[in-house]
């Protein structure tokens, strides 16, 4: 259910980006726009992987320098049938993790130095199943994709503002591109629209990784019990320097704030319904 759930949200984010760009300049703009996201994917997808782990300060580990994570990511790539990602460490107090990388074949697991003095080791093994189900399922492209499309229709929005202040009112009659009233729409509505679309795919990958962890070790109670001290630890000692764009590839969110508007726009779904979602998947 989630992977069409996912399909229809990506679908909407296209739909939108062509409406966008045909609103700025007709069936031109919108064919510009689908070659802008083309190649905005392209870049993202070849080198967002070494782009995060730079940005976080990850340094690759070996089994000498941490054998628990080491043996607990090698031996559930094992169970999930994937090959044996590049694991990687951050010199942070935040207990977190995230994985990143384009395809199976060249991906990555990076966690915090907080989490693996947090955590135990069935419970590091939860926190390890739920990245290993985002790199089988894809999702690091996924996302990628979709935060690439959002952000080339933001794009879009500011260079509607300012066709709409040279244009003199003047529309673009091939394609309706250029009316103010559209171009209006556009700025306010699209990227609002994207963003809140964006944030939908985030939460709904979130919650089939949590499944997909939980069906790697075997054990959903594992990851339940991890979250609910990352939900925790995350508020009481939060992550400096975090970038916007990167927030949903952690296992936990590690924006401060919370309530009213953040919650619309939150990339990961309500700690205590994945709680719930996996408590109620140990007592099936």
């Amino acid at each position: 259910m989630s992977y069409v759930k996912t399909t229809i949200l990506l679908a909407g984010l296209a739909a939108l980006l062509i409406f966008s760009g045909a609103a700025l300049g007709g069936r031109s703009g919108a064919i510009i726009g689908l070659v802008f996201a083309g190649v905005m994917n392209f870049g993202t997808y070849w080198f967002s992987d070494k782009i995060v782990l730079k940005m976080y300060r990850a340094k690759q580990v070996t089994e000498e320098d941490q054998p628990d994570l080491y043996a607990t990511v090698r031996v559930l790539a094992e169970n999930a049938e994937l090959p044996m990602p590049k694991v990687y460490m951050m010199d942070k107090d935040t207990p977190n993790a995230f994985a990143t990388g384009r395809n199976p074949s060249h991906s990555a697991v990076a966690v915090t130095s907080g989490l693996m003095k947090l955590l135990s080791r069935e419970e590091l093994g939860g926190v390890i199943g739920h990245e290993l189900s985002h790199i089988k399922n894809r999702d690091i492209l996924i996302s990628t994709v979709a935060a690439t499309v959002a952000g080339a229709i933001s794009y879009m929005a500011q260079m509607a503002m300012w066709a709409s202040l040279f244009s003199g009112g003047r529309n673009n009659r091939e394609g309706g591109g250029g009316h103010p009233a559209v171009l209006i729409v556009m700025m306010i509505v699209g990227p609002l629209a994207a963003m809140i679309i964006q944030m939908a795919i985030s939460r709904s990958r979130e919650y089939a990784a949590d499944k997909g962890g939980a069906d790697i070790t075997g054990h959903p109670l594992y990851l339940a019990k991890a979250l609910e001290k990352l939900e925790y630890y995350n508020k009481k000692i939060p992550m400096p320097k975090v970038n916007d764009a990167t927030a949903h590839m952690f296992i936990v969110s590690p924006l401060s704030g919370k309530g009213g508007m953040r919650k619309l726009f939150s990339t990961h779904p309500p700690m205590a319904e994945r709680i719930k979602r996996l408590k109620a998947m140990a007592e099936a």
